[in-house]
């Protein structure tokens, strides 16, 4: 079979990967990076199903995540299940039905995969890592602060030099929508220009509504409200809804308690951001790094969640999307994660059994050691220890001589007597 062929037979679906052993110790590398933050933050994991059904779990999920999972037919039940499209709906069902008699707050993080139909475009992924924190049960400025908090520490423990997080009010939005007769259509274009903060569309799209002076006002001045903190005071000087004003008290709460913690450099102000998930209902949040044109974290609060599976508990929590991390940190993970293996053990067919007591002896003193069991030249053996990161080759010549010691990255060789090993290790 020719090569081509092979290729068309074994091509994956769009939207899915495989990882190479360079990528996934840097993913890997993130996730623990990830979950040393979450558990210094008192935050303990949950592993959730990649099964569900498919009416338990839209109980959870909004118009814009249930048209996106992957749904078939159980053959055991009869009924239909889906793969999960997102992770936060599946906490909010463990915390409520598995979890309700436990005392509040539930602090619980959760790393996995799931699955989401997306249009036919060049590099959407379906197949989707996340990684994340939930804090059920707080309904207060501090936790909403604490989740941005860790979203920078988070960042900050990967390697990420220059970030910002974008904070935004859902709240306050919807205040000031409420104000404006809108619907169809015309709602979704209003809401698009204002998420792309184009002044001039969004004036053209309101010049034949019939609005008043102050709801007017309102709308039009939401592609400008971005920036520091100031952006709330101008905001002030503008709306004038409670639900919008109660919005800004909340968010002005929370920037206290950013400053507290030293983090508001990071932090930008963005009241015209629409881009949370529809069950958020108070402050949300994304991350984005220098150059980078996806979030690589986005959360908030979702006080109404839980209540679909029968425990109303407020919510606030974050997600981080490994894949857009992974990309965004490609190279500043070149210099933090090490894909080597430190030894590769060589030895002709007599000295097998020496060979196999070292690679032993080594591992219990902590080296990465593997055994290269085919029968090769020595040559061989040293081009396939270089192609697979190997740091050294250690020659196991015979009974009573010293092991040789060959260093991949220079040739350099030295000669360690038996004991040495036994005594001190190899003392890379």
């Amino acid at each position: 079979m020719r090569s081509s062929d092979m290729l068309l037979e074994t091509d994956l679906p769009k939207g899915v990967k495989d990882f190479l052993p360079l990528k996934a110790a840097k993913a890997d590398y993130l996730q623990q990076q990830l979950r040393q933050v979450f558990a210094a933050w008192g935050f303990r994991p949950v592993i959730t199903p990649q099964l569900e059904y498919l009416d338990v779990l839209e109980r959870g999920l909004g118009e814009g995540l249930r048209d996106r999972a992957f749904r078939f037919d159980d053959r055991q039940s009869g009924r239909l299940v889906a793969f999960p499209p997102d992770m936060t709906p599946q906490i909010a069902r463990i915390a409520a039905t598995r979890m309700s008699e436990r005392l509040l707050p539930l602090r619980l993080c959760y790393s996995g995969r799931v699955l989401r139909h997306t249009e036919q475009q060049m590099g959407k992924d379906r197949d989707i890592f996340q990684t994340g924190v939930e804090l059920i049960g707080l309904d207060s400025p501090e936790a909403d602060a604490e989740m941005i908090v860790m979203a920078v520490e988070t960042l900050q423990a990967v390697g990420a030099q220059e970030f910002t997080i974008d904070i935004g009010q859902v709240d306050f939005f919807r205040g000031v929508m409420d104000g404006l007769s809108l619907e169809g259509r015309l709602a979704d274009q209003v809401a698009d220009a204002i998420l792309r903060k184009d002044s001039s569309e969004l004036q053209a799209l309101l010049k034949d509504v019939e609005l008043d002076d102050a709801a007017r006002q309102e709308v039009l001045a939401l592609p400008r409200l971005f920036g520091g903190r100031d952006v709330l005071e101008r905001a002030k000087k503008v709306v004038r809804n409670e639900r919008s004003r109660k919005a800004l008290d909340n968010l002005a709460q929370v920037l206290d308690v950013l400053e507290v913690y030293g983090v508001l450099d990071h932090v930008t102000v963005d009241l015209g951001e629409l881009r949370g998930l529809n069950y958020h209902t108070g402050i949300t949040f994304q991350g984005f790094l220098s150059g980078v044109g996806h979030a690589v974290c986005s959360g908030g609060r979702y006080n109404n969640l839980t209540a679909q599976y029968g425990f109303d508990a407020p919510a606030t929590g974050f997600t981080f999307s490994l894949l857009h991390l992974l990309f965004a940190l490609d190279k500043v993970l070149d210099q933090r994660v090490d894909p080597t293996t430190d030894l590769l053990i060589y030895a002709t067919d007599e000295q097998q059994r020496q060979a196999q007591q070292l690679a032993c002896k080594l591992r219990q003193q902590g080296y990465s050691v593997a055994r290269d069991i085919l029968s090769r030249e020595q040559a061989a053996a040293v081009e396939y220890a270089k192609q697979m990161n190997f740091k050294y080759l250690a020659i196991v010549a015979g009974e009573g001589n010293d092991v040789e010691l060959i260093c991949l990255c220079d040739g350099q060789s030295r000669h360690i007597p038996w004991q040495q090993i036994d005594q001190n290790g190899l003392e890379l």
